[in-house]
This record gives structure tokens, C-alpha cells and sequence, in this order.
């Protein structure tokens, strides 16, 4: 006897009530603790097509919709009588005729008449997408047989609509197609059709009760152990050096880090994985998924250690019974300033700090000769021999100054850390959100496991890097050359959410080594409204607006700890909290859009995008050169673009005139 779990049961289950959530949780224990139980009072559902389909009792109104075939029970379906009734008689369960994958599939002639006209009303004298394909190459894609005909029918206006009534891996293979890119055929030779990859993004065996209760305690995509067959090339397969992944927001590329993460703690007692990020907010978050995604393997968690690069510098120091003092960045800054007074030297304040911060202290620069002849490493800014002796008097003037005071700076204890390691505390390390990684931070990993088989991976997003310079990495010594991929499919974020928000970005993007990234060719899984963006005459119009936005979010039933507003900077603060009072809901939570990276919602309001707030003028006033201009002016379109990917399902934009020229692009758009 098996009893497995359906992401259509979790995600109807997260739709109820915490009291009712709570009645359908022993309900559920019941079930996995006998399925045949008179308790249940199951009741078998003539009226579905799938005769296999039964419901059982929850309380008078709540109902369990299962599958039971052979020695399989199936939760497939939570909800009130008449929708889980009607939920079950609109499906079946079947294995793929092609693929062996299970899969539940809506019934084509259920779907309501008037939707199919539509899309063959609307295919008339537009282009069909998939009209040229054959029913053998449908049917590798994951199409269900009797979709063939419908799916056929696709143009551009309805393709998300048809896809939408379809199994994930049919919805994201037409989707791929749509934009050009050809769909992997993922048939997989197997005797049970829970196994196949893509039936384990949708169905999880459960084998006790503490099991289902993780299960059943945490959302479908955060306890889940499955992956895209696309994705999981990046976990399993062998590289010989540093490897990356990288791909746009909500294509799964911190899943990707952590299923692999996991995949290498796995293979003996001798491995020790490192799990690193820039902040301690993402590191707990990342704690908090592999938590899940080693239910019951207490042994593979405990090799994992998770934690940000400069806590593991300050750790590898305590541990060498180093008394290290690490100065502040305000003290730095004060450091310079006497020095360049010392000096004498008339060389702006705002570059001086630049060069300290990107060169000197970055790249571990120790005397004058050295950085004489130093490239100028993602600087760009040529320099006279003359200046540059005139700037290390004041860099050396800092570094004596640290010295004799016995501190050093972070970048220059990874630096020495670097130097001196003897035995490597870990032998693999996963680094997520690399693209906002430092240049120690770079050595630091390297020297730890850069000459190990798998002992570097990262994952990253260029058109994310909101916190750090751009640097060639391979004068750091990692080069992912040939051992670098891209994810496609979007996974977390609309459609309509995910094509506004690229228009933010170029749909390509360069490293400082010429390396690039290109941002076509992907695809979201689900649709959803069409982003609203709002400029009003003044705040309190804008945050009433806001407030209704909220409201109208909470009618639909999005709770409130699934809904932010997000802020460029504390001064936009209380525009946000007016929008939460005249939503009459102070549960909402307020970020900070920095604070926000790597979180998701199901709706967001991005508010206060105005011209002096984004981009930032301040930041722009602190720019050195023209360089650090467009630098700081490329962070802040990146700032806007995180905030606007947390959003899953619904987006609000919105400024006070005159608006961000930001927020202009996406309303000419």
C-alpha cells in the first residue's frame, strides 16, 4: 500500500482556512495511517469520468477528493462539497501514452464549450504556432491525446490560455516552442509512472506520518524533492571545475544550488558542503529549504553547513585562536580622509574611496610597485604613473594606520585566510547569488575548493547584482568557461509579470570579461493580470490607491503575509504605511526593496518610483566618474527589477509625478 501527495492537494489545501487546513490535516493523517478506514466514509464518484476517484469525509462540508488504482492512494484534492466534486469530474489520472508519465489531466470536452470556440474563433487569419508539428512530436512533449487538436489551434494570443489547461511539462514544452526554443523530449523507460521527473514535480510518495506532516506544514515548492529533467543536468552531472548556473529571476536557479548541494553531501561521510550567500537574511532562508529537502536524512543535513563568507572568514580565524579585530567601513572611510589630509592630496574623496574599495582593499594590493603596474581591473579608467604614486602615499598611510591600531579590513582577512589555509574546512562549495560576490570572497572559495572535482558551483543572475562591483572573475582565478548554463522556464512568476518586468533590463547582458548573458528565449508556466502602472499628482492620492489595490488582493483571497509593499529607501516608508492604513490592514508587510532580494510573494506593490528616488540621486551625486555613474544607474534598473520579480501572480507600480524614467519605459512599453 502507497499513499502519495499532489501538488493539486497542497495548493487547494493553502486556499482554506487555518481552522479548516487544521481538519483536513487529521483527516489526511487517517488516510496515511489506513486508507480503507470506516472513519473516512469514502464514497466512490459516479459522476467522474475517472471511475478510480473517490472523496472522503472531512467535517460536513470539507471533502478529500482521492485516487485509488491497485495499491496507490492518491491525495488529489482538498475543498467545499460542490468544488471538490466538481474538481474530480472534470479529471482523471492517466499515464502518458508516450512519455509513462502519471499525470492528471483535464478532460478536453469538460472544458466549457465557449473557451475552445474562442481559441479556434481567435486563430482565424493569425498564425498557428504548432500547426506544423506532428501528433508523435506533440506527444513527446507531454501533450494529453485528445489536447492534440486543441493545441494545434494556438496563436500567440491564446497559446497561454490552452497551455494553462494542460500537465506542467506540456505547458512549459509549447511555451519553449512559442519563443523559438526547441522543447527537450523527456521519455524516460520506467515501470512506475510516479517516477518519471516529471510526474515527481506533481506527486510525492509519503512514507510515514512525520512525512505528510512536513509535507502537509510547508508549501508544495518549499518541502518538494523533485526538479525539471532541465534542471536536473546542473545537479547531477560531474564538473571537472568551477561550473554556474545562471538564469532570470524565478527560473530556479537557488533550487538548482540546493538540490545539488544536497546531491554532494550525499556521497560519503567524508564531504563537507558549504552553502554561501552575501546576507545572514538569505542564508536562513536557504537553511530553512534544505531543512526540507532533507526530511529524514538528519545525516546528509548535519554535512552541510550554511552561512554567509564573512561569518565563515570570521570563523576560520576564531577557530585558528586569532584575536581579529575587523574595522568597520566607516572607520576606512575615516582612515582615508586623515591620510589624504597627511598627504596633501587634492585627489576627490568620493574616487579615492572608489579605489580603495574596488582595487586596493578588493584585489589585496600591498605596496606601491604592485599597484603602479596593477591592470585596472573592471575600472576602466586610465591613469597616469605620477597619480598613482600620489594615491598609494595615501593607501599606504591606511595601511599603516590599520596595522598599527591591529585591525584589518573583511576583504583583507578573506586575503590572508586565503594565504595561510592549510586544510580546506570544506570540500565542496555552493555559492548562491554569486553575482553580487566579492573579490575576496572569489579567493576565499577558491582556495577552499577550487582545485577539487564539483568543489565550486554558482548560481546567479547578472541582471540581479544590486550589491557589489562587476570584476573579471577569471583574474580571481575561477574561469566557468564551457561549464556555465542557462536556465529558461520561469517558474515562480506570471507571464504578463515577467515580460514587463525584462523590459528593465537589456535582452542581453555583458560581464566584465566579455562573457554574456542572453535573456531570450524564456518561458513562464502560468499567466496572470497584467501588471498595473500608476502615476499619481501627489502621495496620499497614490497610497489610497495602493490601499484599494490591497483590498481588492485580500477579496480574491490573497492572505496578507502573502501580499509586500516594497520602498526604494526609509524615506518612502510612510507612503507605504498610509497605503496600509487606507487598506485598513496593518498585517501587510514593508521592505525595503535591498531587503526583499531573494523573497517571493503572490502579489506586490513596488510604490514611490519617483524621479529623485529612482535612481537614487544621492548615489548618482556620490558617482566619481562617469564609470561609477553608469554603474550606480545600472544597480538601480537591477533594484527595480528585483523588486518587480517577487511579485508571483499580481504587480503594482506605481510614482508620484514626475515619475521615475524608469517606470516611463514600462508605461511606453
Amino acid at each position: 500500500m502507497t499513499v502519495l501527495i499532489a501538488s493539486t492537494f497542497t495548493k487547494s489545501l493553502d486556499r482554506l482556512t487555518p481552522q479548516e487546513q487544521a481538519q483536513v490535516k487529521v483527516t489526511a493523517f487517517d488516510i496515511q495511517q489506513n486508507p480503507e478506514s470506516a472513519s473516512l466514509s469514502l464514497h466512490r464518484l459516479d459522476r467522474a469520468r475517472d471511475t478510480d476517484f473517490w472523496s472522503a469525509r472531512v467535517n460536513r462540508d470539507l471533502r478529500i477528493i482521492l485516487h485509488k488504482r491497485g495499491g496507490d492512494t492518491l491525495l488529489a484534492y482538498v475543498g467545499h462539497h460542490d468544488d471538490a466534486y466538481a474538481w474530480a469530474e472534470r479529471r482523471r489520472l492517466e499515464t502518458h501514452p508516450r512519455t509513462g508519465a502519471a499525470q492528471i489531466v483535464e478532460i478536453r470536452e469538460t472544458v466549457e464549450e465557449v473557451v475552445v470556440h474562442r481559441y479556434v474563433e481567435e486563430a482565424i487569419g493569425k498564425p498557428l504556432l504548432f500547426a506544423g508539428e506532428s501528433d508523435d512530436t506533440l506527444l513527446d512533449w507531454g501533450v494529453p491525446a485528445d489536447w492534440l487538436a486543441t493545441v494545434r489551434q494556438a496563436t500567440e494570443d491564446t497559446v497561454l490560455d490552452i497551455a494553462g489547461h494542460l500537465p506542467e511539462e506540456a505547458q512549459q514544452a509549447l511555451l519553449s516552442a512559442a519563443v523559438g526554443e526547441r522543447p527537450e523530449v523527456r521519455i524516460v523507460p520506467q515501470v512506475d509512472p510516479y517516477s518519471h521527473p516529471d510526474a515527481q514535480r506533481r506527486f510525492r510518495v509519503i512514507g510515514d506520518q512525520a512525512e505528510l506532516e512536513a509535507a502537509l506544514d510547508a508549501p508544495w515548492d518549499e518541502w518538494a524533492v523533485f526538479l525539471h529533467p532541465a534542471q536536473r543536468e546542473f545537479v547531477e552531472r560531474d564538473f571537472n571545475g568551477p561550473a554556474r548556473v545562471i538564469g532570470s529571476a524565478g527560473t530556479g536557479k537557488t533550487v538548482v544550488a540546493l538540490h545539488r548541494a544536497v546531491r554532494l553531501a550525499s556521497q560519503g561521510t567524508q564531504a563537507q558542503v558549504l552553502v554561501a550567500t552575501f546576507n545572514a537574511g538569505l542564508a536562513q532562508g536557504l537553511a530553512s529549504k534544505l531543512d526540507h529537502l532533507t526530511t529524514g536524512r538528519p545525516e546528509v543535513r548535519a554535512r552541510i553547513t550554511v552561512d554567509t563568507l564573512g561569518a565563515i572568514a570570521a570563523h576560520l580565524a576564531a577557530e585558528a585562536q586569532e584575536s581579529v579585530t575587523v574595522a568597520s567601513d566607516a572607520e576606512v572611510e575615516a582612515l582615508l580622509d586623515k591620510a589624504a589630509d597627511a598627504t596633501g592630496s587634492t585627489i576627490d574623496r568620493s574616487f579615492l574611496k572608489d579605489e580603495w574599495r574596488l582595487v586596493v582593499d578588493a584585489w589585496d594590493v600591498r605596496d606601491g610597485d604592485a599597484y603602479r603596474d596593477l591592470p585596472r581591473l573592471g575600472r576602466k579608467v586610465r591613469m597616469a604613473a605620477s597619480r598613482r604614486d600620489e594615491l598609494w602615499a595615501v593607501f599606504a598611510g591606511v595601511r599603516a594606520a590599520l596595522e598599527a591600531q591591529g585591525k584589518e579590513t573583511a576583504a583583507g582577512l578573506m586575503h590572508r585566510l586565503s594565504r595561510e589555509m592549510k586544510q580546506a574546512p570544506f570540500t565542496h562549495v555552493v555559492v548562491d547569488e554569486a553575482q553580487d560576490i566579492s573579490v575576496p570572497e572569489l579567493h576565499l572559495v577558491a582556495t577552499m575548493a577550487g582545485d577539487r572535482p564539483n568543489g565550486l558551483f554558482f548560481a546567479g543572475d547578472i541582471g540581479q547584482r544590486i550589491f557589489r562591483s562587476a570584476f573579471p572573475w577569471k583574474s580571481a582565478g575561477i574561469d566557468v568557461q564551457g561549464r556555465s548554463r542557462s536556465l529558461k522556464v520561469n517558474y515562480r512568476t506570471s507571464h504578463q509579470i515577467r515580460t514587463r518586468s525584462d523590459l528593465l533590463l537589456p535582452p542581453r547582458l555583458l560581464e566584465v570579461d566579455g562573457s554574456e548573458e542572453r535573456r531570450v528565449g524564456v518561458s513562464s508556466v502560468f499567466h496572470g493580470p497584467i501588471p498595473r502602472v500608476e502615476i499619481f499628482d501627489g502621495p496620499a492620492d497614490e497610497s489610497a490607491a495602493v490601499g484599494a489595490w490591497i483590498e481588492e488582493c485580500r477579496s480574491e483571497g490573497i492572505a496578507p503575509a502573502t501580499i509586500a509593499v516594497l520602498v526604494r529607501s526609509e524615506a518612502e516608508i510612510p507612503r507605504a504605511k498610509a497605503a496600509l492604513a487606507a487598506a485598513g490592514d496593518q498585517d501587510v508587510p514593508i521592505k525595503l526593496m535591498h531587503d526583499a532580494k531573494g523573497q517571493e510573494y503572490r502579489a506586490v506593490a513596488v510604490m514611490a518610483c519617483d524621479a529623485d528616488v529612482l535612481p537614487n540621486e544621492d548615489r548618482l551625486h556620490s558617482a566619481s566618474d562617469a564609470r561609477a555613474h553608469r554603474e550606480i544607474y545600472d544597480t538601480e534598473r537591477h533594484l527595480l527589477y528585483v523588486a518587480a520579480t517577487r511579485a508571483r501572480e499580481r504587480l503594482w507600480l506605481s510614482a508620484c509625478t514626475p515619475a521615475s524614467e524608469f517606470l516611463e519605459d514600462l508605461l511606453m512599453s
